[in-house]
């Protein structure tokens, strides 16, 4: 068999050298990849390039540029520092940098004096535009402070904002504040105005040489309002000044810097000024979660801004006054972070006789294209810590509360409360972000309606409201509650004390170039008077708790009362009032006293007899008590209706405004202020921390003579009242009383002044009460003798009691009795309240089942 070989077809070969359909699927797919590859490289690569390669900076117009001019000194204010070049505004290779201050200069609006008419005083830093201090100046009609700091009892000088930490040779005064001692200080010699000037130096105070703050405020210390001290002051090159200031009363410091509270001063708290203004977002760039700022920005809350002009207080027909600042960030500054030259505007303006400053945000495009900008404004920072270490702050929280926390308002929320003590432990779980969002810009419209949002403390709120005419701030697209202090630096029992804050995002606008984002909204700063938060619809922040009916009726009374004298007067007679409509009951209680007191020697007799049996005792005990008709807990019925006012009280002491600052008398500054502790001698300074410290100590840093009045009286009437131990376990029982009363001292030592003259009167108008009553009651036994003995089981039909064999034994009454009627007044009193009445009826005893007879 042949085989041919084989040759292949010309066919097939063609067709195995031609590509096949598949080979050119493969070859488009990886052409067309290539080709999106490519594209998107080009695209990432475009993208970085302008993000960290910036574009050569494009010259703005000339009305852009910031010229440097000077500001006039106003006789308030520090004097106005020379603009000069800051060399840290400008980037590498860039634009001309842009003129700012050095110094920063701090401005006043209001004053402390009485006839300007205002009861703010707000003191402004332009270093980055905020608010350092706001001092509530309100006057009483006797022309004294309304609201002045209960925790200082030292003479005032005045705010000067002198540096804490500097050590030269003496304190350099950067603020005068109108109305202030300081301002009003005549001068002895030199020749020159009177009043103290910014750029002075305080080098003595009556002789004393201070080099320091701290050493300026321990000479103050010795001080008292009212006096007169010399001031040794250095005036521009080594001109020797003296002044003669007269002190007054220090004001309340509603808001201040963490490292001026003074004892109040909390480790870890930081000392940052108040409603700073910063941008919040530029193009695609904005602040991250747990930051103060936009990455790669120069933040204009560090910067030393412009002051546009000095307020004045002609400045307006109406008395008003303004301060205006602001600050450029020049094209090369802004690139850094992704954004075009702007510049951010501001202004404050003061009302005389308001508790609200108005202000205005703006933020300016200076440059010649379109930008995407948001600002944010923060919150306030450092409110008063008053009474933080000695009372409760009433909160709706469940957690409690601490002495400063975040309060809002929602269309759809409604008030809402966030404790300060909260951000606090959720900023100390590493696993939860320190800050807490209120809203987010993906809430709905009605969760991001805010009627109020600010800082509340006990007695003062500090909140930021709608301008007027408007009813909500919808502008915010978020809303966060933060700390301004580092917690982990907080002590563990300071923790109520932290320093609580809140930011605000305004929504994102695209600005046309030369156009500008405006924002006009209030600042409201002052006490929780219910006619005044209503004006401004606080209501919501004055909260009496679950209890509030008492409180709020009880203060109307108090307030009612107060027109007799003052706060101290009108408790006593509140008191008087609600032990004289008690009478009855304490009546019936002291007769159930002495009824005790009669069973005393059948219960011991029990309690002999039952010695070894406990459970045979009590039940002999109880049908001893059934047969007689006596209950061991009605004379405990006073004490249960008293327990509304105590409570009452002690929720107006701690919220109503009008009772903060009440004296127990004109004449002492001894318990001169009712809703806190008497504070008779200042022990801080020797007892031991864990007695006396501030949050720390169990006592508190001052001994107080009016819960020892107490307790002693609570022990007085135990031994008065009490009746006779009739075994052991009453006598250890009552020792247990007594030891508990001394522990309920401890509880007791840091409570109001107020609350403590209640209890005082309270107690000695029962001593009293009990004393007298006990004159008037009968003097015949209220029990007869054979019901003692269980001979009389049942009321015999002529009212009178039978005995066992049916003879009738009738009690006897008060004329019955070995002394007979009496004509002492004791007697004829006791006819008076008790006109024939016998002595306590007998009840009908339950009949006994037979004893069973034996069975023969």
């Amino acid at each position: 068999m042949r085989v041919s070989p084989t040759v292949p077809h010309l066919g097939r070969l063609a067709s195995t050298l031609r590509p096949s359909r598949s080979a050119n699927n493969f070859v488009d797919r990886r052409f067309t990849s290539f080709l999106l590859a490519s594209t998107a490289f080009f695209l990432i690569y475009m993208s970085l390039r302008t993000m960290f390669v910036p574009p050569q900076p494009v010259v703005p117009p000339p009305e852009a540029d910031v010229a440097a001019g000077s500001v006039e000194p106003s006789d308030v204010a520090k004097s106005t520092p020379e603009a000069t070049e800051n060399p840290d505004s400008t980037a590498e290779g860039t634009d001309e940098p842009v003129v700012r201050p050095e110094e920063p200069q701090w401005v006043t609006l209001g004053s402390m004096d009485p006839t300007s008419g205002h009861v703010l005083l707000v003191t402004l830093n332009s270093r980055g535009a905020g608010i350092e201090r706001i001092e509530v100046t309100k006057r009483k009609e006797n022309g004294r402070l309304k609201y002045r700091r209960v925790d200082v009892r030292s003479g005032y000088l005045g705010y000067l904002a002198a540096d804490p930490t500097a050590t030269s040779t003496g304190v350099v005064v950067n603020v005068v504040g109108p109305g202030t001692p300081a301002a009003n200080a005549i001068a002895k010699s030199g020749g020159v105005a009177n009043g103290l000037q910014p750029g002075d130096e305080i080098v003595a105070i009556d002789g004393v040489t201070v080099s320091n703050l701290a050493g300026l405020q321990d000479a103050l210390e010795e001080t008292k309002p009212d006096d007169v001290v010399t001031l040794d002051v250095v005036r521009g090159e080594d001109k020797q000044i003296q002044f003669d200031a007269t002190l007054t009363e220090h004001p309340l410091d509603l808001v201040r810097l963490a490292d001026t509270a003074g004892e109040d001063q909390i480790p870890g708290n930081l000392s940052r000024l108040s409603s700073l203004l910063t941008v919040g977002k530029v193009g695609r760039r904005e602040i991250s979660p747990g930051q103060r700022t936009i990455d790669a920005l120069n933040d204009p809350t560090g910067l030393v801004w412009n002051v546009d002009g000095a307020p004045a207080s002609d400045a307006a027909d109406d008395g008003s006054q303004t301060a205006s600042f602001n600050v450029e960030l020049s094209e090369n500054e802004m690139q850094a972070a992704g954004g075009h030259a702007i510049a951010l505007r501001r202004s404050y303006t003061l009302h005389p006789g308001s508790f609200v400053l108005d202000m205005d945000v703006q933020i300016d495009n200076r440059s010649d294209e379109t930008q995407q900008l948001a600002y944010r404004l923060e919150g306030i920072n450092g409110v008063t810590l008053e009474g933080w270490w000695y009372s409760n702050k009433i909160s709706p929280n469940w957690g409690g509360s601490a002495a400063r926390d975040v309060v809002y308002r929602t269309k759809a929320e409604g008030h809402e409360l966030v404790s300060g003590y909260g951000l606090l432990k959720r900023a100390r779980n590493e696993s939860v972000p320190n800050d807490q969002n209120l809203f987010a810009p993906d809430s709905q419209a009605p969760e991001r309606d805010l009627s109020y949002i600010g800082v509340d403390a006990q007695y003062f709120t500090v909140a930021y409201l709608p301008k007027e005419g408007e009813e909500s701030l919808n502008t915010f697209r978020r809303a966060i509650a933060s700390l301004a202090a580092s917690p982990s630096e907080i002590p563990k029992n300071k923790e109520r004390a932290v320093n609580t804050t809140f930011y605000l995002d305004s929504g994102v606008a695209d600005v046309p170039a030369g156009s500008s984002l405006k924002q006009s909204l209030r600042l409201f700063a002052g006490p929780k008077q219910p006619e005044l938060f209503t004006q401004y619809g606080l209501d919501d922040c004055i909260y009496y708790g679950w209890f509030s009916w008492p409180a709020k009726v009880l203060g109307k009374l108090l307030h009612l009362l107060s027109g007799v004298g003052n706060y101290a007067l009108a408790i006593f007679l509140l008191t008087v009032i609600v032990r004289g409509a008690m009478f009855p009951l304490s009546r019936k209680a002291a007769v159930n006293a002495q009824r005790m007191q009669e069973l005393a020697p059948e219960l011991k007799k029990i309690s002999e007899k039952y010695k070894d049996d406990m459970e045979g005792r009590v039940r002999a005990q109880r049908e001893l008590q059934q047969r007689v008709g006596f209950n061991p807990m009605s004379g405990c019925l006073p004490m249960f209706l008293q327990l509304p006012i105590f409570i009452g009280l002690y929720r107006t002491l701690s919220v109503d405004i009008e009772l903060r600052q009440a004296a127990f008398a004109s004449w002492t500054s001894w318990a001169s202020n009712l809703a806190a502790p008497d504070m008779l001698y200042y022990w801080g300074d020797w007892m031991w921390d864990y007695m006396s410290g501030r949050g720390t100590g169990w006592l508190g840093p001052y001994f107080n003579i009016l819960p020892v009045i107490v307790m002693g009286l609570f022990l007085a009437q135990q031994k008065l009242f009490m009746p006779p131990a009739t075994d052991e376990q009453t006598a250890m029982t009552q020792k247990m009383m007594s030891y508990m009363t001394l522990v309920m001292g401890l509880f007791f030592f840091r409570v109001p002044a107020g609350l403590c003259i209640y209890f005082i009167t309270s107690s000695l108008w029962g001593i009293g009460e009990r004393i007298l009553v006990k004159k008037t009651l009968p003097k015949t036994p209220h029990f007869d003798k054979s019901v003692l003995e269980g001979k009389v089981n049942h009321r015999g039909q002529n009212g009178g009691d039978q005995d066992s064999g049916g003879n009738v034994v009738t009690p006897r009454k008060p004329s019955d009795s070995p002394t007979g009627g009496g004509n002492t007044w004791a007697d004829r009193l006791r006819q008076k309240m008790n006109p024939e009445e016998p002595a306590a009826p007998l009840p009908r005893d339950r009949k006994r089942p037979k004893p069973n007879k034996k069975r023969n």
